[in-house]
């Protein structure tokens, strides 16, 4: 199972969950702490912020972000949840997540899965820049960046709600 949830909710939901493997999409200056049962070895941190062009003086993810990302969550055990974050739980942290269904769920149709995204959360808006360096990445031909524009931007919030995706 894949939690999302913001900075504000990661202590909750790893402790709630029981996860034992977190990822992090956060500017590289935001002070965080890990949860205390989460091994520094699983735990990815992606210092990238949350934009879709190039901005002097900021980190714009990137086709090797895309790449630690897949290398961590196959290497993921499934035994126990993966919380995935961002600040505010709404752009980063639901583009990585969608991008995670999608590469461990290579034949799945993404816009079954952009639409089990939209359901589990109304307020997710993916980062557009991180769903096509995915698409890029897991060669899916633009179909990633095409459901998740088909399903829209989400209700306006300040902070997302935690929710989960099943991985199967």
């Amino acid at each position: 199972m894949i939690h999302v949830c913001s900075l504000a909710k990661l202590h909750e939901t790893v402790e709630t969950t029981g996860a034992r493997h977190v990822i992090t999409l956060i500017n590289g200056s935001t002070v965080l702490t890990r949860p205390s049962n989460v091994d520094p070895t699983n735990h990815l941190f992606l210092g990238i912020n949350d934009i879709v062009e190039e901005i002097e003086g900021m980190v714009a993810p990137d086709e090797a972000h895309m790449h630690e990302l897949f290398e961590f969550v196959r290497a993921w055990p499934r035994e126990a949840p993966l919380v995935i974050h961002c600040y505010a739980g709404i752009s980063r942290s639901t583009a990585a997540a969608y991008a995670t269904l999608c590469a461990l769920l290579p034949d799945r149709d993404e816009m079954e899965l952009a639409q089990r995204l939209r359901h589990a959360s109304p307020t997710a808006t993916p980062n557009p820049r991180i769903v096509a360096l995915a698409d890029t990445v897991l060669k899916r031909d633009g179909r990633m960046v095409a459901a998740i524009h088909a399903i829209g931007r989400g209700a306006d919030a300040f902070e997302g709600e935690p929710f989960s995706l099943p991985v199967s």
